[in-house]
């Protein structure tokens, strides 16, 4: 799946989830989008010769959703077909760098240049320490700083982020839904691409230097020399021979400077002395070897690496709304809900309740996996020491509470924090309320239940997960489908 397909699919998703009342894409829309989604990848399959496919299928029913709405609503129509981020940036800041590197040199006297030239010595330093510390990044862990949550990168991947005008509230709700989803999930790819865009300006700023550099050699003649008022001609002298020996290593036709030509050149004494063109060749060559070719092949391979997610976008299709969708046309394994009850323990009919619960979450063949409810007080460690929680083939790990209970950080916040941590999908919360209907009644309780449910809301949302009213013994009356299904943090 593209860049671009899985834009549209995240964008009918985010649609879906937002129109809960169906206002903007009724049922017979919804029906009408899988129904024709299914048939064209099935006639996609069959000209391939291959089974049919799950992203075909999303690729298919997201445009009909899409050209449906645009149709209704043009504004939304030119929002879907703008092309998303600021993508002038990625060829302007190259450009500019060199623009910008060519012109440096003008800081200083045109006619008279120093051997201890600050600007060339400043690129140098800079972009040593800049390969110093991708070192750094990429082999000590503890230096990766948070990738989310960078107000650049969001601003990269979706521009402006301001959702077009007179749009229904529900569409308007799903926009900007989608804003924010796809700036967390086309991070990695936003990110390599400003990591090229970094590294050819970086090389563009010390190419127009040097380019700049032997343009105003063509027609002037260079003056050289040094001063200083803490360094003598010995020290200047093993400076530069550190500096100029990959060049010189290199390039072995290059001349270097002699102790006594450096003494000779205090105070720009070099009269009689060809050495203004051995100083361009030097740092010119210098440049090269340091910043340019480094620079470039950093480019190149963060160029590579934005190629193969915009052709491969990292879009996780185990989260439940693709996961009911691909049992729509049995393109997947079944998929699992994985319940953890704390100090809960259900009986049979609330079992079936929660099998229902999984079908109409996650598709009719969706299977549920229970363990052992938690007792309280317990360590979460203790509890699921012999739980594997990042077991491969569980769609949604769901952590089970009564909502009669009071949230408690030591308890149930102790128990979300230790699954946050160690589910790499993220954690769902279900909260009954059959239970706390069953012992007030349904009138009290009512108004009760949405007191607890809306504390249970701010709970869950600081310790990192969502938090769903369910009814086991009624599972129908509060329905997980693809409108308000399970919500859980998407891929980083």
């Amino acid at each position: 799946m593209n860049e671009q397909v899985a834009r549209n699919v995240v964008l009918a998703r985010a649609i879906e989830h937002a129109d809960v009342g169906h206002t903007v894409l009724s049922d017979d829309d919804r029906k009408y989008a899988t129904r024709s989604a299914r048939e064209l990848a099935a006639w996609q399959a069959a000209d391939s010769h291959t089974a049919v496919n799950q992203q075909h299928f999303l690729q298919q029913r997201a445009e009909q959703i899409l050209k449906r709405l645009g149709e209704r609503t043009p504004a939304f129509g030119a929002f879907q077909r703008r092309a998303p981020g600021m993508r002038g940036i990625w060829f302007a800041l190259p450009f500019i760098a060199f623009v910008l590197g060519a012109a440096l040199d003008r800081i200083a006297d045109p006619h008279r240049v120093d051997l201890l030239s600050a600007p060339f010595l400043i690129i140098i330093a800079w972009n040593l320490l800049v390969y110093l510390g991708l070192l750094v990044w990429a082999v000590v862990p503890a230096a990766r700083r948070k990738k989310s949550g960078v107000p650049l990168l969001r601003r990269l991947s979706v521009g402006k982020a301001v959702a077009p005008r007179k749009l229904p509230t529900a569409l308007a709700e799903g926009v900007a839904h989608f804003l924010a989803d796809w700036a967390v999930l086309s991070e990695p790819l936003t990110r390599a691409r400003l990591s090229r865009t970094v590294h050819l300006a970086a090389a563009g700023f010390a190419l127009g230097a040097v380019a700049s550099l032997y343009a105003r050699g063509l027609l002037t003649q260079y003056v050289t020399g040094w001063e200083s008022t803490f360094l003598d001609a010995q020290q200047v002298h093993t400076l530069l021979s550190w500096l100029f020996t990959p060049a010189l290593t290199v390039f072995p036709f290059l001349q270097g400077f002699t102790l006594a030509e450096i003494e000779q050149l205090r105070f720009g004494g070099s009269a009689g002395l060809p050495v203004g063109e051995r100083w361009v060749h030097l740092y010119g060559a210098t440049l090269l070897l340091l910043v340019i070719i480094p620079r470039v092949l950093l480019a190149i391979v963060a160029g590579l690496r934005a190629r193969h997610l915009s052709r491969h976008f990292p879009l996780d299709l185990d989260q439940p709304y693709y996961r009911k969708l691909a049992d729509s046309i049995g393109t997947s394994a079944p998929a699992v809900l994985r319940v953890i009850p704390y100090t809960y323990t259900l009986d049979e009919p609330r079992d079936r309740g929660l099998w229902a619960i999984a079908a109409a979450a996650l598709g009719g063949q969706a299977r549920v996996q229970l363990l052992p409810s938690v007792a309280y007080g317990i360590e979460p460690k203790d509890a699921l020491r012999e739980t594997m929680l990042n077991e491969a083939g569980i769609t949604v790990t769901t952590v089970l509470f009564s909502l009669a209970a009071t949230p408690e950080k030591e308890n149930h916040g102790a128990l979300l924090d230790y699954l946050v941590k160690h589910v790499p999908r993220g954690v769902a919360v279900l909260l009954d309320e059959s239970a706390l209907l069953e012992r007030i009644g349904d009138q009290v309780g009512a108004e009760r239940a949405a007191e607890r449910h809306s504390l249970w809301r701010q709970f869950c949302s600081f310790h990192g997960t969502s938090a769903h009213v369910v009814n086991l013994l009624e599972p129908d009356k509060y329905p997980l489908e693809l409108g308000a299904g399970l919500t859980l943090p998407e891929l980083r």
